[in-house]
């Protein structure tokens, strides 16, 4: 039985770190794990913006209210849970998925966990786990189940790897460069007929 591992940023919802950069001005937040590689780098930067500049927990959660799921998102979500488990698997927080999930009729999210402060700063973040993408899709192949898995950048290549079907979905050039053995994808049709042949049959 194969189950579904999918990123949540860039194939159900936009980039939240986008439209905090849009939202707020600061150009230095556009940068995503689209650009750099390595997460820990990413987010400590990140955190050391969103304090030079006052910004809160609050604030983010405010922008994160108005995103909406990406065209078609939706639906083709409800497709695939239609056919199987889908587990999102997400190097986002638990802070900022709430009012994503609920949008998206709440599917199963693996996620972090922010460290705030009693004055509502983001002071620190606590990974799930080590590597948490490919570590969910071994969990589940240790249980028997084969993994179809799908993202758009850098911190999804390990779990795109691990799995038995690994898919690119709108990945920037930079990252199809670096990563040529994987299938690319541009919209969800083309992703529902990889899925399709091992799910449905073709």
């Amino acid at each position: 039985m194969y189950v579904i591992c999918t990123d949540l940023e860039g194939v159900f919802v936009p980039e939240v770190w986008i439209n905090v950069a849009a939202k707020t001005g600061i150009s230095e937040l556009k940068l995503t794990t689209r650009d750099i590689s390595d997460y820990n780098v990413l987010m400590k930067q990140r955190i050391k913006i969103l304090a030079e500049h006052g910004l809160k927990l609050k604030d983010i959660q405010n922008v994160i209210a108005a995103i909406k799921p990406l065209d078609g998102a939706k639906e083709f979500l409800w497709w695939l849970r239609n056919l199987t488990q889908v587990i999102v698997v997400s190097d986002t927080f638990a802070q900022f998925a709430e009012p994503l999930m609920k949008q998206l009729d709440r599917p199963t999210i693996f996620c972090h966990n922010l460290v705030i402060d009693d004055k509502d700063n983001i002071v620190d973040y606590t990974l799930r786990q080590k590597d948490p993408k490919r570590k969910v899709v071994q969990a589940l192949q240790s249980l028997d189940y084969k993994v179809i898995a799908f993202g758009d950048s850098y911190n999804d290549i390990s779990m795109l790897q691990q799995a038995e079907i690994g898919i690119l979905f709108c990945p920037p050039e930079n990252v199809i460069a670096d990563y040529p053995e994987l299938p690319v994808v541009h919209n969800y049709g083309d992703l529902k007929q990889i899925i399709s042949k091992y799910l449905l049959g073709g």
